[in-house]
């Protein structure tokens, strides 16, 4: 075979490589959401390589059968392709001729592997890395061309293979199911992409965290409940609306602990603007309240919202205590974080890149979102990180107390009547070390 004859049977054999590589990467890398986007306008080319992706056997095999057939033969016609141009290069340097020829033919291999290298897999695979879409709706035609040429070697050696993964035991089939973690992942990659806001994504998280945050987190914490006594006088309940403006109110009997149910503010206006006295003891003013142990998550309490047409509950402890209250509107702020909530009701305030200032109240998963942690120390024992505070001091915190963990110092601002209003979290060096410092006074 003389020297143009090589050139252009290396030239064939390196695109009939090329192709098959770019077929094999854009295909397995083809995202299955995007071409059934395509397939449903209309591509039929995207149906195809979704039947592809379902039964990938025969097409893959036909894939190896070529490249491996097209790496033998670019070996066999690699090492003399280029020889002759090379050794009169080589024998004008005064090579001695026994060593001309093998250094050309040497030359030549290298000259080839190296072409092959370039030319048929790094640069088609990172083609088909680029756009796996795009490029499988265009290969998988003339693929499914040369998977009815090689049919029969494709059927034996698909046949070969089946018996080896049925022997070892090993799956023969993509697992296509979708996780929530699959989902959360490809919505922080359209975050880093600039695709998602920050805060959708911070919502599409939240949704996801429904199943595992307890009402606790969202919940109106006791302390914070305006409630009605039974025996509340006219002038006290509406100078109690007055004061805290709210659609709710718990009514209780003695105290807060005995619930009797709750009272709509839309009942009581009707009653004002109709000359009608305010007394809780009406009937039909006060309605049965939906009561929830404090144990469940956020999407279990939706779901009791849901079978008992209410939008308002109370949560008790294991002692029947009530520890809060929690709304249908506090699940979905909870969803939607910062796209609900007014500003001055943000939690967690970041002062600068390194420091935030935090309400004793924030839930735990809030904290680690901000702080970007995974977790933090014992904390199945505590929801808040108020709680979280008490836990590793072993007391009731007092202002100045600090801990240090995970690189950062969570230090005490403001403590009223016992509650920790406000907490300072700073990152510090990465020389800093987990330690507690709490107020000589206190111990």
């Amino acid at each position: 075979m003389d020297s143009l004859s090589s050139l252009l049977l290396i030239a064939a054999l390196i695109a009939a490589s090329a192709f098959f590589s770019i077929a094999e990467l854009a295909v397995a890398a083809a995202r299955r959401l995007r071409l059934r986007q395509m397939a449903d306008l209309g591509d039929a080319r995207a149906q195809r390589v979704l039947d592809v992706q379902e039964e990938p056997g025969d097409f893959f095999t036909a894939i190896q059968i070529g490249m491996n057939t097209v790496a033998i033969l670019g070996g066999v016609v690699g090492e003399g392709a280029f020889a002759p141009l090379i050794l009169p290069l080589l024998q004008r340097v005064q090579v001695p001729a026994g060593h001309a020829e093998t250094l050309a033919s040497v030359a030549s291999f290298a000259l080839v592997t190296s072409l092959f290298i370039l030319l048929a897999d790094l640069f088609p695979k990172r083609l088909g890395m680029s756009a796996p879409e795009a490029v499988a709706v265009r290969v998988v035609g003339p693929m499914h061309a040369v998977l009815a040429l090689l049919k029969p070697i494709v059927w034996l050696f698909k046949r070969l293979t089946d018996a080896l993964f049925k022997l070892l035991g090993l799956p023969d089939h993509r697992d296509e199911a979708v996780t929530p973690d699959d989902i959360l992942a490809m919505a922080a990659a359209g975050a880093e992409a600039g695709v998602l806001a920050g805060a959708e994504h911070r919502v599409i998280e939240n949704v996801f965290e429904l199943d595992t945050r307890l009402v606790t987190s969202s919940m109106t914490a006791r302390d914070h409940i305006i409630h009605f006594l039974l025996d509340d006088s006219e002038t006290l309940i509406k100078a109690r609306i007055d004061q805290y403006p709210h659609s709710t109110y718990l009514v209780c009997d003695g105290d807060i602990d005995h619930v009797v149910g709750y009272v709509d503010s839309k009942d009581l206006l009707s009653r004002v603007l109709n000359n009608q006295p305010i007394a809780l003891s009406a009937e039909g003013l006060i309605k049965k309240v939906l009561m929830v142990p404090d144990r469940i998550t956020l999407s279990e309490m939706l779901m009791q919202f849901r079978q008992a047409f209410e939008d308002y509950a109370v949560i008790v402890n294991e002692y029947s205590l009530v520890v809060g209250i929690i709304t249908i509107n506090d699940v979905m702020s909870t969803v939607m974080g910062s796209l609900m909530a007014p500003l001055d009701e943000e939690q967690i305030v970041q002062r600068d890149a390194d420091s935030w200032l935090i309400d004793g109240i924030t839930p735990i998963e809030d904290v680690l979102r901000a702080l970007d942690l995974d977790s933090l120390p014992y904390q199945e024992d505590y929801e808040t990180i108020a709680g979280f505070m008490m836990v590793m001091l072993r007391r009731i915190p007092r202002r100045t107390d600090s801990v240090s963990w995970g690189g950062f110092r969570f230090e005490v601002m403001d403590v009223d009547s016992y509650k920790i209003d406000q907490i300072m979290v700073t990152r510090e060096s990465s020389s800093g070390k987990d330690h507690i410092e709490a107020d000589s006074k206190s111990m």
